[in-house]
């Protein structure tokens, strides 16, 4: 390739991109400049070479905005009059799209003449929506001016037929990649709120039905195309997924501290994007159903025009009209602080959006004249119906926050907003998850006695986040000042504030911790205080597991939690501990299998595929797969049969391990499995028991079968940057054994390994609770000296130590 044909563009876009102090809008137009002025002249001297006229060089889409990003593609449209020779006009077209090409950039290019533009455009929404953003680069400007003007004509006549069209693949495509806002590694372009939404909403506004929302929305559109830059110029492509390795140099980039605050800010730009697309495409609907609706007779006679239905009243001071909530027209919300909420508990109520004009009238006026603190109990209500309403919660409460309300009543939620959580169990953001927990103890509400704490706790449980320390009780203190503030008793706010710290004990305690020993349930009974917080405890805790995410709640870990409450009810009710059909007592298939294990000497098994049972929402868990193994007990149980599970590719969800001796002829352990087939079938029960025998007796290698395993898997396994394994001492949990928790990224073998080591260690295993949330394995066991005591503090702490290195 010749300077002729490069005219220094290379060096010219080389050193443009590696100047620091040109970066965002202006790299974007001094990019599209300089592309522009390249591709002019070699349009101008292709057309000398052919002897064409009668020709245009147009950009559209991004290109055609003048918004060119570092890798961004080229995409331009040739157009001609249909005078000229076609194979000259082809001839002219190589010419220009080789010379992009020999250069590595990407290139969506097209030959048409007007017409056959327009006729592209009838035929393809896409292509209409990229002459939209149609500018001139180069040859004859009345073709291209001429063409807008079509384009831009012919759009406003089919916007009542395409905006629909348009709207239906924006929601496939929200579908497909998920809300940006949401997503720890999203499409900046394709995710919902991201910049395809904001270019949709441009072609709205070129069809002068409808508007979206401006407040903010230009400034969000910049910030993702700012970060879309810094992400190709840190990657060398034109990639759109800001992907966690990617995302400390990106942020780097951008000056932001870290990549935290990197995903902070898109999400707050996404959101922004996301809210304006919601009430455009709601008004686009509106103002397409008054159309297609004929005006009667009757309604003419009474003033009363399509599309602008009656009045109907919902609270004091709102109403309902053509399918929003809004202001009456007697509303003051000047004088009425609570308006706001009462209008927006009405909205969630009759399952309503809030009107966007009746939101901003409120804020203003809210502003102006605040809430009084404490609240007037009627705002505490009408919170507490928003709250209520379930699944409608969620618009409105989004409407409120966009418009900056949410931190208004409550300067705390800034902290949370749009905050990130790097855990994959987690589907949420933080602030969304804690509006998504209240909509889920909302269907807990009549299972408690004060469903209005349990709202409220529902909604700042997690309030403590981006605090140091333990968000738990980072929390508490919060939870209890905006409690009072929002005018609860002194009692009432002492158990918000419990509720807020012990948010997780009930879950992590039935997960991780033995419920036969007594300790368990007293350190349980000691921090809840009474039966009345502990009943709002179990629905808080069903609600924040189902809000969290699939991986957080089971039928499984749902009947773990029931019995932990039960058993604590019991103590603090000063009775028995009730039979709850848990791990106190062994079924009849597991005494079974120990009494069959205990007489033949060797290991029993028992494989079951069952379907859990259905969620309260009706919903079907998967299919679940539990393995009941019962063997003599020996050294090398634990990691025998963790290394054969391994080895069968199942995965192991939860286990739970407990002595028995069911015929007086010595202890039997019983492994209680949950497991899943990674891919393929499940194994055969009678070769899981085969390969036990063997690995038992010491004739299978487990380890090197493992190694050998893992070294596969890592050649074809793609990198992740997993924190590393800890492994710490619980103390306090157990009076008569030593409790060790490992938290460590889940993979093959890895309990395999914690067993070796404990047995390496010389301690007897006296029962094992194993979870697994998505990624993250929490195994918790529990164990004595071979005299049945418990390990003194310098012992634990070097057995934890010992775990510890076995797993790096």
């Amino acid at each position: 390739m010749t300077d002729e044909t490069t005219g220094g563009y290379p060096a010219a876009r080389l050193r443009l991109l590696q100047d620091d102090t040109a970066a965002g809008p202006a790299r974007r137009a001094a990019l599209a400049r300089l592309t522009d002025d390249w591709l002019a002249a070699l349009l101008d001297r292709a057309a000398t070479e052919a002897a064409v006229s009668g020709i245009a060089l147009v950009a559209v889409g991004g290109y055609g905005r003048g918004e060119l990003s570092p890798r961004s593609d080229l995409d331009l449209l040739l157009l001609h009059n249909g005078s000229a020779d076609t194979g000259a006009v082809a001839k002219l077209a190589d010419h220009l799209w080789y010379p992009v090409w020999d250069l590595g950039l990407e290139l969506d290019h097209s030959v048409r003449t007007p017409a056959e533009a327009r006729k592209a455009a009838r035929d393809d929404l896409k292509v209409q929506l990229g002459l939209l953003d149609a500018r001139h680069l180069g040859g004859d400007p009345g073709l291209t001016a001429a063409l807008r003007t079509a384009a831009y004509a012919d759009w406003r006549e089919s916007a009542p037929k395409r905006l629909p069209e348009l709207h239906e693949l924006c929601q496939e495509r929200a579908e497909r990649q998920g809300e940006l806002q949401f997503l720890l590694e999203p499409d900046l372009k394709e995710a919902k709120g991201g910049l395809r939404d904001a270019t949709a909403l441009r072609a709205v506004a070129a069809s002068w039905l409808a508007d979206a929302p401006r407040g903010g929305l230009e400034d969000a559109r910049t910030r993702l195309l700012d970060t879309r830059d810094a992400l190709h110029l840190v990657t060398g492509r034109a990639s759109d997924r800001l992907s966690l390795q990617e995302q400390a140099q990106v942020a780097d980039a951008l000056g932001e501290p870290d990549a935290d605050a990197l995903l902070r800010r898109t999400y707050e730009a996404a959101r922004t994007v996301s809210y304006a697309a919601d009430v455009t495409w709601r008004e686009v609907s509106r103002i397409l159903r008054a159309r297609s609706v004929r005006p009667t007779l009757r309604g003419l006679l009474s003033g009363r025009t399509a599309g602008r239905g009656e009045r109907s009243p919902l609270a004091d001071g709102v109403v309902e009209l053509d399918g929003e909530a809004v202001l009456a027209r007697s509303a003051r919300p000047e004088h009425d602080p609570v308006l706001v909420l009462r209008a927006a508990a009405a909205a969630a109520q009759a399952g309503l959006p809030l009107a966007t004009h009746a939101i901003r009238r409120c804020a203003t006026a809210a502003a102006a004249a605040p809430l009084p603190e404490p609240w007037p109990a009627e705002a505490r209500e009408q919170l507490i119906t928003l709250l209520g309403a379930g699944a409608p919660t969620v618009p409105v409460w989004e409407s409120l926050e966009a418009e900056g309300i949410v931190t208004r009543l409550l300067p705390e939620w800034e902290r949370v907003r749009c905050r990130p959580q790097r855990n994959p169990v987690h589907t949420w953001t933080v602030d969304r998850h804690l509006v998504e927990t209240a909509v889920r103890a909302s269907a807990l509400t009549r299972r408690v006695h004060r469903p209005d704490l349990l709202l409220i706790a529902a909604l700042l449980h997690d309030i403590g986040k981006g605090l140091p320390g333990d968000h738990s009780a980072a929390g508490e203190p919060l939870a209890r000042d905006i409690a009072a503030r929002l005018g609860f008793e002194p009692r009432d706010t002492a158990v918000i504030g419990t509720l807020v710290r012990h948010h997780l004990l009930l879950i992590e305690t039935a997960t991780r911790r033995d419920l036969d020993d007594p300790a368990t349930v007293g350190a349980v009974a000691d921090a809840v205080g009474n039966a009345g917080t502990l009943e709002l405890l179990h629905a808080l805790t069903e609600a924040d597991a189902l809000a969290t995410g699939p991986a957080a709640w089971s039928a499984w870990r749902g009947g773990l939690v029931a019995d932990l409450a039960k058993r604590v009810a019991a103590r603090l009710a000063g009775e028995a501990e009730p039979d709850t059909g848990g791990t106190d007592e062994p079924t009849a298939e597991q005494e079974r299998l120990a009494v069959e294990a205990g007489r033949t000497g060797g290991p029993v098994l028992a494989l079951h595929t069952r379907a859990e049972a259905p969620a309260e929402d009706g919903a079907q868990e998967p299919v679940g797969v539990e393995l009941l193994i019962a063997v003599p007990d020996q050294p090398g149980v634990l990691p025998a049969a963790a290394g054969v599970l391994a080895l069968h590719r199942l995965t192991v969800r939860a286990a739970d391990l407990r002595t028995l001796d069911p015929i007086g002829n010595g202890p039997v352990l019983l492994l209680t499995w949950r497991v899943a087939a990674e891919y393929g079938s499940l194994p055969d029960a009678g070769r899981l028991r085969a390969d036990l025998v063997r690995a038992l007796d010491g004739s299978l290698d487990i380890p090197a079968r493992l190694a050998e395993r893992e070294r596969a898997y890592a050649r074809r396994a793609r990198a992740t940057l997993a924190p590393p394994p800890r492994v710490t001492v619980a103390p306090g949990t157990s009076r008569t054994a030593t409790v060790i928790e490992v938290r460590a990224q889940d993979a093959h073998g890895l309990l395999h390994r914690i067993g070796r080591a404990l047995e390496g260690a010389g301690v007897w295993v006296r029962s094992a609770h194993v979870s697994t949330l998505g990624a993250n394995a929490v195994d918790t066991v529990y164990v004595t000296r071979q005299d049945g005591t418990p390990l003194a503090e310098t012992e634990a702490r070097q057995l934890a130590e010992t775990v510890q290195a076995a797993l790096l």
